[in-house]
């Protein structure tokens, strides 16, 4: 009777080990499941006066384009541009100007074949909306009740390299310069004239566009700077060479053409 019991339960216990290990291992068939993929991350150099439109372009782009997370840096082109040469992670650069992109390309910072021209904008001279003084032309800048001109910087915000062409242009720079007030980007200049701590400031007429505390006093006179083209490239390095590829040719689309225009930009 002992030995019959005995025997019962260890063919109970080899039962449930057996069962156990059943339950433990995979079908033979069958594979672990995967992980849901991360999606790609391209980081984005761009001139601070893209700052809105890029953002209305990443929202259209990641919606057809699941698997891709655009991060951007904004910035004055210059600042990017010595980012970019110091290893700073970036896949693409859109500049405000040719400058900095001829610097990259000097350098060997860009992917061969991949530089184009983008766009082209306005320099204009705005002023308050509300409580601003009369101000209606560059020349205005020298009068006495003037006392603060803010500017872009002039050795690496593009608009304060053209601001400053048509100053000498017209003959009144070196009168300007002594009052002026000099912003780190395009869009800190617009930030002190919509607050009035400037009397006046020179942006590109699409930043004018998007603010409703400023507007436009003067439009820079025909002839008096070099164009304002904005080039983009892919930035050689980038760990995603197709992703950026793609996603420097969906801005140049004819569904991205029709945003930036709906910004004031002029598509090349």
């Amino acid at each position: 009777m002992k030995k019959f019991l005995v025997l019962c339960v260890s063919a109970l216990m080899l039962l449930m080990a057996g069962c156990g290990g059943e339950q433990a291992s995979a079908p033979a068939s069958g594979k672990a499941p995967a992980k849901d993929a991360q999606p790609v991350e391209l980081h984005v150099a761009a001139a601070a006066s893209l700052t809105d439109v890029m953002k209305e372009l990443a929202d259209t782009y990641e919606k057809d384009h699941p698997g891709v997370k655009l991060v951007f840096n904004f910035g004055s082109s210059g600042a990017l541009q010595q980012a970019i040469e110091n290893g700073g992670e970036t896949d693409l650069f859109y500049s405000a100007a040719q400058k900095q992109m001829n610097a990259l390309q000097d350098s060997g910072n860009l992917v061969e074949g991949t530089r184009k021209d983008l766009l082209e904008n306005e320099v204009v001279l705005v002023v308050p909306k509300e409580g601003g003084k009369d101000i209606k032309s560059f020349e205005d800048l020298i009068r006495s009740d003037i006392q603060h001109v803010a500017l872009g910087e002039p050795k690496g915000v593009p608009v304060g390299q053209y601001t400053e062409e048509i100053l000498k242009k017209l003959g009144i720079l070196d009168q300007v310069k002594a009052k002026a007030v000099y912003g780190s980007d395009v869009r800190q200049v617009l930030s002190w004239t919509e607050t009035g701590d400037a009397d006046c400031g020179v942006v590109y007429a699409t930043d004018a566009a998007v603010s409703d505390k400023v507007k436009v006093a003067a439009k820079a006179p025909a002839g008096s700077h070099k164009p304002v083209i904005y080039p983009a490239a892919v930035i050689k390095g980038t760990k995603h060479p197709d992703e950026a590829k793609d996603f420097l040719a969906f801005t140049s689309s004819d569904a991205a053409k029709k945003i930036f225009e709906k910004y004031g930009f002029t598509c090349k």
